[in-house]
């Protein structure tokens, strides 16, 4: 029942129809009626605002989980899990599976990297065994070219009477030697003068019986081993001596001692021969007592000069043998060859004891005259 309102103000009843029966199709259409245009809706007091509609947070987590379970499912699918695997169980399987590629792909580079100190070692000792291999060191031996303070030169021939003059036509020293190398002449250095020497070597000198000229050649050690070879001896072999053929003798006197750099010795060679013939301490000494040639292992070249002294009138060959130490601890005696591989054979002359002609210059004025009577010159 509802009520109006009267003219005095109190409200009249009016009487309320009975419902009528809906069908469910109707009731279903029914639609509550839409508020007045240009009306904002009436609320009661009391009653809460209906919310207005918000976007659908959980249906964006739920796509999101979606997409991981697809993803998760093809992987564990390609590595042939289950599909009802567990997901700890898919992630250890997918962790095992990256190792095993990676341990596929760089699997070289890893063996390499585990057997790189035994290759390293490896390579090391093939390198020592092949450098221990090689020739320990390599010997060349050249007369020598400069000319020495006093010489003598011996040809095997007579100088004519024009050689004679163009030695004198030259004017001095030098020009001389060099004409007579010309000619085929060998030079030999007077002996060096051991001012400084031991007594005892000293001594041994005195005697006659030992030649007065040295046959000067350079000596040169090397080696193309990656370490060092140290030479710490040598000795005479095979030594041969005959009768000098030399003819004819042209001789510079000494004009005061001479003093040579290297060493000295004779044939045979004297006790503790070769020795130093530096002026300076230590000549006379034994020279490998307290010295040692060192070539290889990116050393130079070891070079000196050795003045050869053959017995009088008397033209030598000899070999050498020299004894050596090398990184790897071996110590042995080596027979010196040449570049054909065979023996080393030194010549060694001296001036002959009787020469058909004999010559010396005099230097002040310069001139050429003969040894067995001086008033005989060639000016």
């Amino acid at each position: 029942m509802t009520t109006t309102g009267s003219s005095d103000g109190r409200p009249q009843p009016h009487p309320q129809p009975h419902p009528q029966p809906q069908s469910d199709a109707a009731a279903d259409s029914q639609a509550e009626p839409a508020a007045p245009d240009g009306q904002a809706e009436d609320h009661s007091a009391g009653d809460a605002p209906t919310p207005s509609a918000q976007p659908s947070q959980s249906s964006d987590a739920d796509e999101s989980s979606g997409s991981r379970e697809s993803l998760a499912s093809i992987v564990a699918e390609t590595l042939g899990l289950a599909p009802g695997s567990s997901r700890r169980r898919r992630a250890v399987t997918l962790v095992v599976m990256l190792l095993l590629a990676f341990v596929a792909v760089f699997r070289d580079t890893l063996i390499g990297y585990v057997m790189i100190e035994p290759g390293v070692v490896k390579e090391n000792d093939s390198n020592a065994e092949y450098d221990a291999d090689k020739v320990p060191f390599t010997v060349s031996v050249r007369p020598e070219e400069d000319e020495p303070d006093t010489w003598t030169m011996v040809l095997d021939r007579a100088l004519t009477p024009d050689e004679k003059r163009k030695l004198v036509a030259g004017g001095n020293r030098s020009a001389a030697f060099s004409y007579l190398k010309e000619l085929g002449g060998h030079p030999l250095a007077h002996e060096a003068a051991m001012e400084y020497a031991p007594e005892r070597y000293k001594r041994q000198l005195a005697s006659e019986a030992i030649g007065r000229y040295a046959d000067v050649f350079q000596m040169n050690v090397m080696s193309t081993r990656s370490t060092s070879v140290i030479i710490t001896g040598w000795k005479i072999t095979d030594l041969t001596c005959r009768k000098s053929t030399g003819h004819t003798v042209v001789v510079l006197p000494r004009q005061g001692g001479s003093a040579y750099e290297g060493i000295q010795l004779h044939l045979p060679p004297l006790a503790g021969e070769p020795v130093l013939s530096d002026e300076t301490e230590g000549q006379g000494e034994p020279y490998f007592s307290t010295r040692y040639i060192e070539v290889g292992g990116g050393q130079p070249a070891g070079g000196f000069k050795v003045q050869a002294i053959a017995p009088p009138g008397q033209s030598c060959e000899w070999g050498l043998k020299v004894r050596y130490t090398d990184s790897y601890q071996r110590t042995q005696w080596i027979q010196l060859k040449d570049g054909k591989g065979e023996p080393l054979r030194i010549h060694t002359d001296s001036a002959p004891l009787d020469p058909r002609q004999e010559w010396v210059f005099v230097v002040q004025p310069w001139r050429l005259c003969d040894q067995e009577d001086l008033s005989k010159c060639v000016v």
